[in-house]
């Protein structure tokens, strides 16, 4: 499990950040959720690898639910953002010039509907 997250969490964390950033502020928050569970991810792999897991008593199947029902939480809530943001490609830029202007182009677009999957 914590390998696939690391998998689609670069992943996702690679697609936010090459694609145009119309909306940062709700971006920004995709792109803080992908990172901090990306870390949080790699720093809770290196507990178990490295043998810290048998020297902590923690209850650990407690705190991997925990974990990954916070990072599905926030993970859905950035997926929710990251939509709404890629559905905003009709809207015409607002500029003074007189080409009408999307939001995203096609690439940004194409992008942003990965980022979301």
């Amino acid at each position: 499990v914590f390998l696939s997250l690391q998998l689609f969490g670069t992943i996702v964390w690679i697609l936010v950040a090459s694609s145009g950033v119309p909306l940062p502020l709700l971006q920004g928050w995709v792109m803080f959720v992908a990172v901090t569970a990306w870390f949080l991810s790699i720093v809770f792999l290196s507990v178990f690898l490295f043998g810290y897991a048998n020297r902590i008593a923690v209850n650990w199947n407690q705190a991997d639910f925990i974990f990954h029902g916070t990072t599905f939480v926030f993970y859905f809530g950035a997926f929710l953002l990251q939509a709404a943001t890629t559905s905003l490609h009709h809207l015409p830029c607002k500029s003074n010039s007189t080409t009408q202007e999307r939001i995203l182009s096609g690439h940004e677009y194409n992008i942003s509907i990965a980022a979301s999957v």
